[in-house]
């Protein structure tokens, strides 16, 4: 396929990380071997590849409904009526028209697309492009095509494998199985590692790194069940010496804090620009009243899962997460009519001072794809399965104890300067199956409404899926592990069947 169409403007170069907008759209189409002729292009290439990842439209990239609405950790929201595909996708009456299930598989796998322009432009071949900027932009290249065919085959299970521009006969590809899958996501993780520098700085800051493509690595081995290499790779990140937790969780979730140690690979937003680039969850997800659509509201499993102090005083990560009567929503006072669960969402909103109505839903929050404490957690876990019970307790006592001292370092909390009494103490159990419960708890009330938690319950197993799904009476595991490939991919591509 000799002609390659590349679609970039300002708002690829900020979703990529690049702080300054260019005066005008770049709108064209290349020869490929025309296209890659400078380092600048090259720059630009990888930046369009990074566009397919952002919130600017929560209706196509429906991550969050599929990782999130399908479990027991959110529904809907608003009306029935509105958005009535998410509806099902939370009650499992779902079929392969789904707008859910089409919106994810288009916007995914329009970036492995982006990605395999750059691969297949910036060959070894190619001397236009000096070799340091080559190899860091193919870098970026392969780690993004392994972070999006993890979340299409997490979502998917067995789906097609396209790794260059293809021509429409190609495209006419079979489901490979899931194992394959992986196996590409490992050998590109691989690539993306000798690539890519341990850091970034300035205007790069948000490309992904080596320890962008190590955490990854270490997630697909965790969820192959690959045990040894998933905890060997989660401290490969730790190694680093990069990353770190910061004092106070809810910093990851703020506009003034968003970049930031503990982000190992995140999807910038930036607000007010034109083209549009903000965060457009704070308007799905904020209350009505405050400017929001309504939606996304956690339940009270998820409530539940976080721990209380032997005095009553609660895991800061509740209030920092989720908005609940008696506290404050951000700068407004809660109102219980906002929701029909009693909750909102906080971690993907911001309060009207920095969003006012005037600029509705132009967030400027990241999100945060993979943060340093879901390392400790993988590789907690991971050392718990592998058989190395008392060693799993190191990573996983580290994310308690960030959790708890937020007390030390947030005035705003009730009780400042001191961690409440028996408050997410060190856990010290051995026996791998009592350890199993708590990390898994753990990891539930760490990673609380960031898109993860449907795949989690789903690569526990059967028996696990069916106790945390038990109020979804559609919900069948052999029937719902996967969701269906879309209506709209078996119409054009035919060797995919029936």
């Amino acid at each position: 396929m000799k002609h390659i169409y590349i679609y970039l403007s300002a708002a690829l170069l900020l979703a990529s990380g690049c702080k300054k907008a260019l005066d005008q759209p770049v709108l064209g189409q290349y020869q490929g071997d025309n296209f890659f002729t400078n380092d600048a292009n090259a720059k630009l290439g990888v930046n369009a590849a990074y566009a397919p990842l952002t919130f600017t439209d929560p209706s196509s990239n429906t991550l969050w409904v599929l990782g999130d609405l399908a479990s027991d950790d959110a529904i809907k929201g608003s009306s029935d009526g509105d958005q009535g595909d998410f509806l099902s996708i939370q009650n499992f009456n779902i079929n392969p028209a789904n707008s859910a299930v089409e919106g994810l598989w288009k916007r995914y796998y329009d970036g492995v697309f982006k990605c395999n322009v750059v691969t297949d432009g910036l060959p070894a071949s190619n001397k236009a492009v000096s070799d340091a900027v080559k190899n860091d932009v193919v870098g970026q290249a392969e780690f993004l095509r392994a972070y999006y065919y993890f979340n299409l085959t997490v979502v998917y299970g067995d789906i097609p494998l396209h790794l260059k521009v293809e021509t429409p006969e190609e495209l006419q590809s079979p489901a490979l199985p899931q194992a394959q899958i992986y196996a590409q996501i490992e050998k590109d993780c691989t690539a993306a590692i000798a690539a890519l520098p341990a850091s970034r700085t300035g205007a790069d800051i948000g490309r992904a790194t080596k320890g962008s493509a190590l955490a990854l690595l270490a997630k697909t081995y965790l969820f192959e069940k690959k045990w040894a290499l998933a905890a060997s790779t989660a401290k490969a990140v730790e190694d680093l010496g990069v990353y770190s937790l910061l004092p106070v969780f809810a910093d990851n979730f703020r506009a003034a804090t968003k970049n930031n140690p503990e982000a190992v690979f995140s999807v910038l937003h930036t607000a007010g620009l034109v083209p549009f680039q903000g965060n457009n969850l704070n308007a799905w997800f904020a209350p009505r009243p405050l400017n929001g659509y309504g939606f996304y509201l956690p339940t009270q499993s998820l409530v539940d899962n976080f721990e209380t102090g032997t005095t009553g005083a609660v895991d800061p990560r509740l209030d920092y997460s989720i908005g609940r009567a008696g506290h404050p929503y951000f700068d407004s006072a809660f109102d219980p009519g906002w929701t029909t669960t009693g909750y909102v969402s906080k971690k993907h909103t911001q309060p009207l001072s920095e969003v006012p109505v005037s600029t509705r839903g132009d967030g400027n929050l990241n999100y945060q794809a993979i943060r340093f404490s879901e390392v400790l957690l993988t590789e907690a876990e991971a050392l718990n399965e592998s058989g190395s019970s008392a060693a799993a307790l190191v990573p996983l006592n580290k994310v308690r104890k960030r959790a708890r001292e937020s007390y030390l370092h947030d005035s705003s909390l009730n009780g400042f300067g001191t961690v409440p009494a028996g408050l997410l103490p060190d856990v010290t159990t051995t026996d791998q199956s009592q350890l199993r419960d708590a990390i898994r708890r753990e990891r539930r009330s760490e990673l609380a409404l960031e898109f993860h938690r449907f795949f989690d319950i789903i690569r526990y197993g059967t028996a696990y899926a069916s106790t945390a799904l038990k109020n979804k009476p559609n919900f069948s595991y052999t029937a719902n592990q996967f969701f269906p490939i879309p209506e709209s991919e078996r119409q054009t591509n035919f060797k995919l069947g029936k």
